[in-house]
């Protein structure tokens, strides 16, 4: 209780948390050391290191074997216990080196299959959407109409306009007429029939008192 009541007091709910910035310094310094493992592990699978180590060994060995004794460090007959010493601390930290460089490359490994995974199934969505409308562009075509259906549709339209003009001016001339008498106020629809009979008996009556006109003349 104690612990958390000075933390309340320390920092309020205001002001940010160092928590964070710890972690991310925490982080930049895994990354630092681990890319300085990365690289370690990298110079010790070369062979300029196997080169250089063993002409170290081999320097060592001559020296202590062949130099005076008061210029020997490591003696021949103790089994050059310093050199054993070294190559032991040597193989003692390349071990963690290289097994820190191995884990550094699984997590780039399995972070670089996500990512294929990922390409993997945008590239799958895309080729079936492309699929998708590559047959709706073959239903398209389908319905549109082919080479054959065009040419009887022209042929069919030559011949209309071929026997066309034959019967245009008799059928124009009769829907004219019929339209001129069923659209004129002025002229009756029955003014020719009703005209016939009425002219016949004017005609008729002239004819019939055209002798007593001239008997009376007479008279």
């Amino acid at each position: 209780m104690s612990f958390f009541g000075r933390r309340s007091a320390a920092t309020g709910l205001d002001s940010p948390q160092t928590g964070a910035r710890v972690s991310a310094n925490d982080n930049g310094g895994n990354e630092v050391f681990g890319r300085w493992s990365e690289g370690i592990a990298r110079g010790m699978g070369t062979p300029w290191f196997l080169l250089v180590l063993t002409f170290f060994c081999v320097i060592w060995l001559v020296w202590n074997t062949l130099a005076p004794e008061t210029w020997r460090f490591d003696s021949a007959a103790l089994g050059f216990t310093a050199l054993t010493l070294i190559l032991s601390l040597q193989a003692s930290y390349a071990a963690p080196l290289i097994l820190l460089a191995q884990n550094r490359q699984d997590d780039r490994d399995r972070v670089q299959i996500e990512q294929d995974r990922q390409r993997a199934e945008r590239n799958l969505a895309d080729t079936e959407f492309l699929a998708r409308e590559v047959v709706a562009l073959r239903l398209a075509i389908k319905d549109l109409p082919d080479r054959d259906f065009v040419r009887a549709e022209l042929r069919a339209l030559l011949a209309d306009l071929e026997t066309g003009p034959e019967t245009a001016p008799e059928d124009a001339g009769e829907i004219g007429e019929d339209q001129l008498a069923s659209t004129d106020p002025a002229v009756p629809k029955n003014s020719a029939t009703s005209a016939g009979p009425s002219d016949e008996t004017h005609t008729g009556s002239g004819a019939g008192s055209s002798p007593d006109a001239d008997d009376d003349a007479d008279g």
